[in-house]
Formats: C-alpha cells, structure tokens, sequence
C-alpha cells in the first residue's frame, strides 16, 4: 500500500505502525473524527496483514478475506458481525453509523486485497498503465475519498485531486519496494513500459535480489519513467492541500512532502530501488516542514 509518512497514532487508538496507505488519528486530526479515522484504519491493517502476514496459504487468505467482507456487510446490514474480529467490526460499526462511511469505499479497499493476492498466486502482471491505476482505484484512492467524507468535503475537483495524490503514493509505494516485490512474485511495473525498454518479466528475477549484481541500464531508465510519472501525477493533486480546511490541510502537506521525498531519494541512488529500499526518517523532517510551509496556492 501506498507510502504515507504515517503520524503518531494517539493511544486510544493504538494499532500496528506499518499500515502506510494514509495518516491515521494524529495529534493534527480533530479530536471528534479521530475515532472514524482510526476505526477505518484498523479495518484496511488487519485486512491488509490477512493478506500479507503469517504463513497462511493463498486459498486460506482468500477464505479470510471473504469471511471478513461477510462481516463488514453485516455492519452495513445492522446485523452482528461475527466474533472473530471485534475489534475492528465494534468501533467500524459505531463510526459507520455516526458519519455514514460509504460502504464501496471500505468494499472496494478489500477487492484491491483480494486482486493482489490473486495476482500474486497466478503471477499475473499488469498489463500497462490504466491497468494499473485501476487497482489504484480500490487499493488507495478510498482512502482519500474517505477522509474527504469525514471532512465533508465532496466537490468533484477535490476528489479528483484526492485520488491523484493517493494514486501517486501506491505507485511511489511501488517503486520504493522493488526489493521487497520482487522476490515475492509482484510485478508492479506495467508489462508496456516493460517493453518499451526491451524488458521482459523474467528479465526481473536476474537482479532483484539484495546481492545481485547491478541492473542493467535499460531497468533504471525504466525506473526513472516510473518515477516520473508518479512525481506527475503527485504535482496534480498536490493543489488539493489549499483546499481543505485547517489540520487536514497541513497533514496532506506532509504527506505530500513525503512522497515527493521518496522520489528524490530514488532518483538519488540512480534509481536502483532493485537492491536498496529508500526510506524517510526522523532526519528529514525539517525539510519536509519546510517543503510543507512553503507550498503555495
């Protein structure tokens, strides 16, 4: 999932810290949408730990997976959802009534699971870039759509730019993960672009792995198109953050800086993400706020 500089999530709402698609309950979040925002926090982490964590084998994530949309239909249905996990269908269920979360926004963050492990089980790879932003759509862009809603904000051009900026932080996520994807069976990097640099799929296991040997030229210019178009399509939400009101606002700044920040760092290593995940740390946050104070309108 997308790579969001993640915010200190408050104690009452304690989660694991990895889930990386969008900032959770922060000391910027107003106090009352802090329970809805962390309640739809720990509905896409413990489905996106099915999806991922433990030893659990493809048809048994994919059990999972149904077995957990059964409950979040329940929620929607005013029905009891199941005892397997509550805490997370107990306060979704709570937040779903107060502020009337859109079900296919939730809905559709599971399908995105239920694809990438299916993806992955087959080996499939996308086909070119539409492909790709179309599991965008349901991986990250409800996401943003989400917040917008708790916010109250609804325009058209606001949720345009909301879904460019989550669309670009899944495909920064990708990039910066190439050591990671690879060597798992994910292919991320669209099949066209692929071929536009004389690249083919099994061309990727020679020089994923941590200890190969460089890659060769035509897989970092590759790279750089993708970091390009990911920069790109980051630029054109990024206006986004003069829209909204007061804490989210600065909050999008951040996370916004710190997409853009994995990029430099990408291209910064000549965009050998292959053998080396960049990351952001505590060190770079003065230049994010920097970067964040000086966005102009």
């Amino acid at each position: 999932m997308p790579p969001a500089p993640a915010s200190p999530v408050p104690a009452q709402a304690a989660a694991p810290a990895h889930y990386e698609n969008f900032p959770v309950a922060s000391w910027l979040c107003p106090p009352r949408l802090r329970p809805p925002i962390a309640a739809i926090y720990h509905f896409a982490r413990t489905a996106d730990d099915i999806a991922d964590e433990g030893n659990a084998t493809t048809d048994q994530r994919l059990a999972e997976l149904a077995a957990y949309g059964a409950d979040l239909d329940a929620v929607f249905a005013g029905t009891a959802a199941s005892a397997r996990w509550p805490q997370v269908f107990g306060p979704l269920a709570h937040e779903v009534r107060r502020f009337a979360l859109p079900r296919h926004l939730l809905a559709d963050l599971l399908d995105a699971f239920v694809q990438d492990i299916a993806y992955t089980r087959d080996r499939r790879a996308y086909a070119d870039r539409a492909e790709l932003l179309d599991y965008c759509r349901r991986s990250a862009d409800p996401v943003g759509r989400l917040l917008l809603h708790l916010y109250g904000v609804n325009d058209a051009r606001a949720l345009q730019q909301s879904d460019a900026i989550c669309s670009a932080l899944q495909l920064i996520n990708f990039w910066q993960d190439l050591s990671v994807d690879l060597p798992r069976g994910r292919l991320y990097l669209p099949l066209t672009d692929c071929a536009a640099h004389g690249l083919q799929r099994a061309d990727f296991a020679r020089f994923a792995p941590l200890d190969s040997a460089a890659p060769p030229p035509a897989a970092l210019a590759l790279v750089a198109d993708e970091v390009h178009w990911a920069r790109a399509l980051m630029l054109e939400g990024a206006p986004l953050v003069h829209h909204l009101p007061g804490r989210i606002g600065w909050e999008l700044r951040l996370v916004v800086q710190g997409g853009l920040a994995i990029l430099d760092k990408i291209e910064a290593q000549d965009f050998d993400s292959f053998r080396q995940r960049p990351t952001v740390g505590k060190a770079d946050a003065p230049r994010l706020l920097w970067r964040a104070l000086r966005m102009r309108a």
